[in-house]
């Protein structure tokens, strides 16, 4: 029998996603299909009520509703609990089991630019879902300082503050970051700033950068944001968002069906959907 995988968020349209999963099924001989669902808020307890009766063997979460799904599964993987974000649901045996592979799938994508984050400094920008779940696996990931920065800044402290691993940080706002700049190894960009319609928004001015660290955007779309194009100019080192996207979505297929695929099969893939 055919298995049913879906993607659900609001909007959805855009997502990359069905054009790489139903790839990687086609290429792993596996009879299933991947299909974006629109979801509304105030439709999501009836859509998940729907799909769990349909038997769906598993689907991604996307905005908005990666955290108001929690109480609508039936368990969290502990990750996914501390992160209080899910974007990855398995059907083990009748039960919607929560994940969240944001985080993780960011640093795996971050390994081919940053081997090691053992003796580095982190800034991450932002205090949003993504940001959540990149700073707790940063932390876990034993960085050896981690500091966060937001406009509103306590956002940022509420996420320093429910974080389970413990690691040196403080927390930030925008014009104190900008004047510290010059100390990270690594600054993660996990704001909408650089997204259309507003693609010359940068987050922060980038004035005190010192060449040859890593900036990095979780954008992919587009594939250089402003952020990233002003931190080239200033000597440093870039990596958009395509990687932590690739590696989300190859952790959640492993998880739906035993097998880590072909990130780089994937890559290509989305490349191809955004028009090279």
């Amino acid at each position: 029998m055919k298995k049913f995988f879906a993607v659900i968020g609001d909007p959805i349209a855009h997502s990359m996603s069905p054009a790489m999963h139903n790839d990687l099924f086609h290429a792993n001989r596996i009879d299933a299909h991947y299909q974006p669902l629109h979801v509304k808020r105030e439709d999501l307890a009836d859509a998940i009520k729907g799909l769990k009766a349909i038997g769906i063997s598993g689907f991604n979460v996307t905005v908005p509703h990666k955290e108001t799904i929690i109480p609508l599964l039936d368990e969290l993987d502990p990750l996914a609990q501390s992160i209080g974000a899910v974007n990855t649901v398995v059907n083990l045996d009748g039960k919607l089991i929560g994940f969240n592979t944001d985080g993780s799938g960011y640093v795996r994508g971050l390994h081919e630019e940053m081997s090691s984050l053992k003796d580095k400094k982190v800034l991450v920008i932002g205090a949003g879902g993504a940001a959540r779940a990149i700073y707790f696996t940063i932390a876990d990931a034993g960085a050896e300082q981690l500091d966060i920065c937001n406009r509103t800044i306590s956002k940022a402290e509420t996420i320093k503050n429910d974080c389970p691993y413990l690691v040196n940080s403080d927390v930030y706002n925008i014009k104190n970051a900008e004047e510290s700049l010059g100390l990270y190894d690594l600054i993660i960009q996990t704001t909408p700033a650089g997204m259309a319609p507003k693609v010359q928004d940068l987050p922060l001015s980038l004035h005190n950068l010192k060449a040859g660290a890593l900036a990095s955007d979780i954008i992919y779309n587009p594939l250089e944001t402003r952020f990233l194009e002003e931190a080239k100019s200033k000597g440093a080192r870039i990596q958009n968002g395509l990687n932590m996207f690739v590696y989300q979505g190859a952790l959640a297929f492993e998880k739906w069906t035993g097998i880590f695929p072909d990130t780089n099969r994937m890559r290509e893939i989305v490349l191809s959907q955004l028009g090279g």
